[in-house]
């Protein structure tokens, strides 16, 4: 139980002495934990609502409640509030403020501005080198429209490494997804003309595409090449099947998001669609931190002031639920550098996609439940199976270690974290040092080390269960370096796989004194500890694969003389790899900018 504070809140002397200029607000305690950050456009009057005689949120009730005091800082604006308050949230975590951890960078389409420009997939920071379309929700949804765009314009989608080297057309090219540019099958202004359909595809003007090119199919014809014309024909059809199959299709609203939040039985989603030149492009359900007895309205607000500070802003947001003013809207505008709309349907397709993204988020929320209800009955099967004495309110936290290396070369560990779900937010790997090359032992005892090591000063969180992917020595070696730490208290459980290394015949150890154990093929708790085992083995063998990559690349080259940074970096993009320097001759190195036939020569013969 809290202790009563000392001395009550005084409201009335802190309304006394705010400004209504606009500005951040942090409610603390008395232990000086902070509960709340908001944003306000007036401070005065934002923080006098919260001092009412009355709340229509018992939340909000208890949180006023616990108030010891209140923090202000004024900023020049609205959207430098929100700016600042989206920072305090994310490195705060206040216990009463909805986090929605979604820093997930979403996927585009791009245009390369190469003389046969490339389609392809991209996820990252964009730049001025290349023409980006998007975001899109999902990859699923950028997948699909490369099909498309393949289908009916086929444009490359190669990299340069490869293009540049063919001498013969490829696979798609077979399959008419390609008009083979690599080995000069289309020419230049052809193809540019596809790149410009595409492009136009993709900003939503598919009848103007539809125009262009039935103008061009009527052209061919009249110089009898009917063969071009067919392909035109073609592509006019494909568009039209398009449309057809375009539900939500408006020519007026060519870039949209459909925000949605809906709560029920305690549970929270907001579900982002997205329409991007006038084609639905699918949904992003998310499910926020904190957000126990928040209402609906409360989740959708702080989603739109969370997400839109990574992500890209469309001129206009449709949302299922009013907002209390302008505020959001005035700060996303000012964000965006041109008017943005935030509000409700108002015309019949709008209340359509509303419509659909409340009834996607609800199915999201029937999907979730059902999953939680799964992984609740997994986790506790695994505490019955361990004897694992869990804490009432708190989360299972298992945090599994694994080792990958080749012949003791590039050892990499890996460590991920299960909570009601693998977090791969939190998963970590370490690059082992130091060791006798192969003792898989003594990564384990360094990894466990460098992870729990914080934990001694008070950061990170300390798990329920620490998993090792091993036998009796790996639990032994982790058990150590636990002990070093003081962190005996841990519990600890090593899973070696069966005879043929075949799922079911896993052998558990423990550390302390108990026999190993082995759980049916078909009990929930092995199959959680399989689940969680896998992903420490992929994580792992992934962090090795990248870093012995990674040396194999460099080392060779770098001991070349007169290769630097910059002419290795040239060699490995011109051929992909150390492999197509490899198979590359002479003439072939010497077409890479900055190689003379000199240096040709002497990488050829030091690679062979």
């Amino acid at each position: 139980m809290r202790e009563p504070l000392s001395e009550p809140f005084d409201a009335k002397s802190l309304l006394a002495t705010l400004t209504e200029l606009p500005g951040v607000y942090r409610m603390l305690d008395g232990d000086d934990q902070v509960l709340y950050v908001g944003k306000a456009k007036n401070l005065r009057k934002r923080l006098a609502s919260y001092f009412r005689e009355s709340h229509p949120s018992p939340r909000i009730a208890l949180m006023v409640a616990q108030i010891a005091r209140v923090e202000t800082t004024v900023t020049r604006s609205e959207a430098e509030a929100l700016l600042l308050e989206n920072n305090l949230i994310k490195s705060l975590s206040p216990r009463y403020n909805i986090l929605f951890r979604d820093d997930k960078s979403y996927p585009y389409i791009v245009l390369t501005h190469d003389s046969y420009p490339r389609l392809a997939f991209f996820r990252g920071a964009t730049d001025r080198r290349a023409d980006y379309f998007g975001p899109f929700p999902s990859s699923v949804a950028v997948r699909e429209s490369i099909h498309l765009l393949q289908k009916m314009f086929r444009l490359r989608t190669c990299e340069n490494s490869v293009f540049n080297n063919r001498s013969r057309p490829c696979l798609l090219h077979q399959i008419r997804r390609c008009s083979g540019p690599c080995v000069g099958l289309i020419e230049p202004a052809r193809y540019a003309l596809d790149v410009e359909m595409a492009m136009m595809f993709l900003h939503g003007r598919q009848q103007d595409v539809i125009g262009s090119l039935t103008a061009a199919m009527d052209q061919a014809a009249e110089k009898l090449a009917f063969e071009q014309a067919a392909v035109y024909r073609d592509q006019i059809q494909s568009l039209r099947q398009v449309q057809e199959r375009q539900y939500v299709e408006s020519d007026k609203d060519g870039d949209v998001d459909i925000v949605a939040a809906v709560e029920d039985g305690g549970l929270l989603c907001v579900n982002l669609a997205m329409v991007r030149g006038g084609r639905h492009l699918g949904d992003r359900p998310q499910f926020p931190a904190n957000g126990a007895d928040s209402s609906a309205l409360e989740a959708l607000s702080a989603f739109l002031c969370q997400h839109y500070l990574a992500h890209p802003i469309p001129p206009r947001i449709l949302v299922n639920l009013p907002l209390a003013d302008g505020e959001i809207a005035d700060a996303l505008s000012v964000l965006a550098a041109q008017p943005v709309k935030v509000g409700v349907a108002r015309f019949t397709m709008q209340r359509i996609w509303v419509e659909m993204a409340e009834q996607n988020a609800r199915l999201a929320m029937t999907a979730r439940r059902s999953a939680l209800s799964r992984q609740g009955e997994r986790v506790e099967a695994l505490c019955h199976a361990l004897e694992l004495e869990i804490e009432p309110g708190k989360e299972t936290r298992i945090e599994c270690f694994d080792i990958s290396h080749t012949q003791g070369e590039s050892t990499v560990a890996a460590c991920v974290v299960y909570q009601g779900g693998m977090r791969k937010s939190e998963y970590r790997r370490f690059n082992i040092q130091d060791i006798q090359p192969g003792d898989d032992y003594a990564a384990i005892r360094q990894a466990v080390l460098r992870r729990y090591e914080k934990l001694l000063t008070g950061e990170g969180v300390a798990p329920t269960l620490v998993l090792i992917d091993g036998g009796s020595g790996q639990v032994s070696a982790a058990a150590s370096a636990l002990n070093e730490l003081g962190l005996a208290h841990l519990p600890l459980l090593g899973v070696a796989k069966g005879e043929a290394r075949k799922p079911g015949l896993e052998t558990l150890f423990f550390a302390d004194d108990r026999e190993p154990l082995q759980l049916g093929p078909e009990d929930p708790a092995l199959h959680l500890i399989q689940e969680v085992r896998d992903e420490a083995h992929r994580f792992a063998v992934s962090g090795h694969r990248a870093r012995r990559g990674k040396a194999g690349r460099s080392s060779r080259l770098e001991e070349i003389s007169g290769i630097g940074p910059k002419r290795r970096k040239a060699l490995i993009s011109r051929f992909g790899g150390l492999q197509g320097i490899l198979d590359a001759g002479v003439d072939q190195l010497t077409a890479v900018p900055g190689i003379s036939r000199e240096l040709a020569e002497n990488i050829y013969a030091a690679l062979h």
